[in-house]
């Protein structure tokens, strides 16, 4: 009797268990993933590495894949695009890079209908991949926890970096912007697969940070997108931060040809002459060397490989498009401190406990950023700045005002920026706003440091649960709101409303009420608030002169 009961136990729990995809046909060919478990009832499918393109040619736009025979093994991530290492020493990965992987939550019976987040990864244009940052063999961008706690389906691609993805010649010959027409192509193989795998291929929400948040920008900006995607979500940059465009090409591409031994004076032969050089040199000759700072610049300088005009996917100034925009729900944000790691390396001292940053060095990152060496808006600049440094100056302060200089210019005035200009060209399209502001779990910096660049992706991405003893409850809170409010946005275009119940309601921001929502672990009434940084947003948007600042001078 304990043996038939054992057994009778086993096929309860058997029949109980999370229900799996098993193969799934897509247009190319029979993929079958892994299923991981999540609970008695619960788990996620898990597809890794399945091609949603050809292997890319240099320089052209990517091409359908031609398919495959049999099942493919859809178990192990495949290698990033082509790309210098983090340390700018050596290159890592292949040009045969374009594939993507699927994450699907299960209950007892097969999902369908699933709302689904495409993620685009961060990395300044130069590196990053699909399954970056890898602890313990999980990647920091493993969609499982995500998936499974927010009920919906996550995609995560690879797109071409560096000089193979966004290296241009200003003109037809080499147009630029591959790595945005590689998530393009990745976009529209989930709109047309993702049914296979239980997914709404009308209900999907395409998100991402850094380099990816301004190519999710980029993505809503582009006229191929046209109901394409439904939403977007921008975490810490957007197409008009001062990185995100590149504006003179050609001589980038002249200097890349030099390194590489392909400077001539006819174009067409410098250009033949590049396509047929070997990749790993002219990935190395992108790559970002710090020491030609020296004291003489900023950081921001050496970001130079990015998205440019190129009369097609991005076919005008990215601040005249906007309302390609308007059809799609938008939520954007910036994290509290998202300028502070570029900080830290334009002016060292801040980090440093007994170290003197003095006036001098704030007005020379003020004028490194501008590009204007002196004069009545560096003036003031600086006394805005240095309001809050008390006499005599709080170092403290004066050390806080560096990375907030660096926050705003970089960040947070191009994102309220763009949050204004999408809610003036919405057709219908709801808009949020939000300040992540979780204090920094990163160790030896100081103790006026909040949400360094980067860290809400832990949150979002649930490590505190899949890696719960390097954690705190608290922890553990944000990254419950955080995935609520994302998964209700991306079910409903309303982060409040959708299967997860929110700690605050979250204001819509609109043109006459730009209200947004501080996001940390002690959510309560008062994190809503409005006019975020007002005075340092109105400041650039009325002494920074450029096309976009001007149209927002007119509302």
């Amino acid at each position: 009797m304990e043996a038939l009961a054992a057994i009778l136990l086993l096929v309860t729990v058997d029949l109980l268990s999370a229900a799996t995809l098993g193969v799934v046909q897509t247009e190319g060919g029979a993929v079958e993933g892994k299923r991981h478990s999540t609970g008695l009832f619960s788990g996620v499918d898990v597809f890794k590495g399945i091609p949603f393109a050809d292997v890319p040619k240099r320089w052209e736009k990517p091409q359908p894949h031609p398919g495959w025979t049999g099942v493919l093994k859809a178990t192990k991530y495949k290698e990033r695009c082509l790309q210098v290492n983090l340390l700018q020493t050596k290159t890592q990965g292949s040009e045969d890079c374009l594939y993507l992987n699927v994450f699907v939550p299960q209950g007892s019976k097969l999902s369908q209908n699933l709302p689904v987040m495409v993620y685009l990864f961060g990395g300044a244009f130069l590196l990053g991949a699909s399954n970056d940052v890898e602890v313990l063999g999980q990647s920091l961008y493993d969609g499982v926890e995500l998936a499974d706690r927010g009920n919906v389906i996550v995609v995560t691609v690879n797109y071409r970096v560096g000089t193979l993805g966004f290296l241009s010649s200003g003109d037809h010959r080499v147009p630029g912007n591959f790595g945005l027409w590689d998530q393009h192509a990745a976009i529209c193989w989930v709109k047309r697969n993702i049914h296979k795998f239980g997914g709404n291929s009308d209900n999907m929400t395409i998100f991402g940070q850094s380099a990816g948040a301004a190519s999710v920008s980029y993505q809503m900006l582009s006229p191929h997108s046209r109901g394409l995607f439904r939403r977007a979500i921008s975490q810490g940059g957007v197409a008009l931060s001062p990185w995100a465009h590149q504006r003179a090409p050609f001589n980038l591409l002249k200097k890349i040809a030099s390194k590489v031994g392909c400077w001539r004076m006819d174009v067409d032969v410098m250009i033949s002459c590049l396509k047929m050089t070997d990749p790993v040199g002219l990935t190395m000759a992108g790559k970002i060397d710090v020491l030609l700072l020296l004291g003489r610049g900023v950081v921001m300088d050496l970001l130079e490989l990015a998205p440019v005009v190129d009369g097609d996917f991005i076919p005008d100034e990215p601040s005249k498009l906007f309302s390609n925009a308007g059809q799609f729900d938008y939520m954007a944000g910036v994290n509290s401190m998202d300028g502070h790691i570029f900080a830290g390396v334009d002016v060292p001292s801040i980090n440093q406990g007994n170290g003197n940053t003095t006036e001098a060095q704030v007005r020379g990152v003020l004028a490194g950023l501008t590009k204007q060496r002196s004069g009545p808006v560096l003036d003031r600049a600086l006394d805005l700045y240095s309001s809050t440094w008390g006499a005599p100056p709080d170092p403290s302060k004066l050390k806080k005002s560096v990375a907030d200089i660096e926050t705003d210019f970089l960040f947070l005035v191009p994102t309220q920026i763009a949050l204004k200009l999408h809610a003036k060209h919405s057709s219908g399209a709801r808009t949020y706003s939000y300040l992540f502001d979780m204090k920094t779990r990163i160790p030896g910096f100081p103790a006026w440091v909040g949400a360094e660049h980067a860290e809400d992706l832990q949150y979002l991405f649930g490590k505190p649960f899949s890696f719960a003893l390097a954690y705190f409850p608290r922890h553990r809170d944000l990254s419950r709101y955080m995935i609520q409010y994302w998964s209700n946005f991306a079910r409903t275009g309303d982060p409040n409303s959708g299967e997860s119940r929110v700690p605050v309601p979250w204001p819509r921001f609109t043109r006459s009420y730009k209200q947004f929502l501080q996001i940390n672990h002690k959510m309560t009434k008062s994190s809503v608030s409005s006019d975020l940084r007002e005075d340092y947003v109105s400041f650039w948007t009325s002494t920074y002169s450029n096309q976009t600042l001007a149209e927002l001078d007119q509302d």
